[in-house]
Formats: C-alpha cells, sequence, structure tokens
C-alpha cells in the first residue's frame, strides 16, 4: 500500500522541490530544496480515525536522530513560537512563514490540491512546504483521482 501511495503522489504531483520545517529544541528549521526521494526517507504509514474513514495516509514524521542529521542542511527561521498563531494551524503558518520569506507574494490559505500546483512557486520552481508531521496525502484522495 506504502508503495503504491509513494509512487502514485509522486507521479501526479504538480511540484517536486519541498521545503521541509522542523523544531528542534524550540527552535524552527526549514531544510529548502529537497527532492522528493530525500523527504520520502521521513514517510510513515498512518491511519485516519475510524470516524474520518480509518483510510490509510502518509505522514511526514522525520525523528528526532533524523532532525539532527539534518541541522547542517538547515536554516534556522528563528523560535518555534512563530507557528503560534490563533487563526491559523502550525502547518498553515510554516508555509505563510516560507511564502512570504522566500517569495515576493503575500501569502494566501487555499486548498488547491497537490496534483495541481504546489504550495508557492519560488525561483521559478513549484514547491510544496511541508512542517514535521503533515500529512502527505491519503488513500481516499489518491484512491478518487487516479485510481
Amino acid at each position: 500500500m506504502m508503495n503504491w501511495m509513494k509512487e502514485t503522489y509522486r507521479a501526479n504531483s504538480a511540484a517536486h522541490i519541498y521545503y521541509f520545517g522542523f523544531i528542534l529544541a524550540g527552535l524552527l528549521y526549514v531544510v529548502a530544496g529537497m527532492n522528493f526521494d530525500e523527504l520520502s526517507a521521513y514517510f510513515k504509514m498512518d491511519r485516519a480515525s475510524s470516524a474520518k474513514g480509518g483510510f490509510a495516509k502518509i505522514r511526514i514524521r522525520a525523528t528526532t536522530a533524523d532532525l539532527k542529521a539534518l541541522l547542517p542542511m538547515a536554516t534556522l527561521l528563528g523560535s518555534a513560537d512563530l507557528l503560534n498563531d490563533g487563526h491559523w494551524n502550525k502547518g498553515e503558518m510554516f508555509e505563510k512563514i516560507i511564502t512570504e520569506r522566500y517569495t515576493t507574494e503575500q501569502w494566501v490559505k487555499d486548498s488547491v490540491p497537490f496534483f495541481k500546483a504546489g504550495d508557492a512557486e519560488i525561483n521559478g520552481e513549484q514547491v510544496q512546504i511541508k512542517l514535521n508531521g503533515a500529512e502527505l496525502t491519503n488513500e481516499k484522495i489518491l484512491h478518487r483521482y487516479f485510481g
């Protein structure tokens, strides 16, 4: 199941460059420009609750050891408190921070699916912006659109 989901996502994604964020020791970091294979090292299978359909999903879950190993490639963005906003969740705030730091665009929350566009355009490339713990996709979405 994981391989099918991973390869279906990869084949249909509109963006293959990732800005991967994480919190370590109360600080917020980003590794800019990861490719799919690099990010997929941190994929874990998970399941939605039965109340939400129980579908299999892929989550990005790097361990503390993984995060420490990424530090030499990471850029410090500041305190993890940057993600605390009463209006947006942490993933949305991370997307806002990255969009506004690496582009001249003002971030706007949207619901464009991964197969139509990336989360932002940075240096002329569509990119996905993901915070550690984020759901990449789920079985229901992949079956609905890609069979």
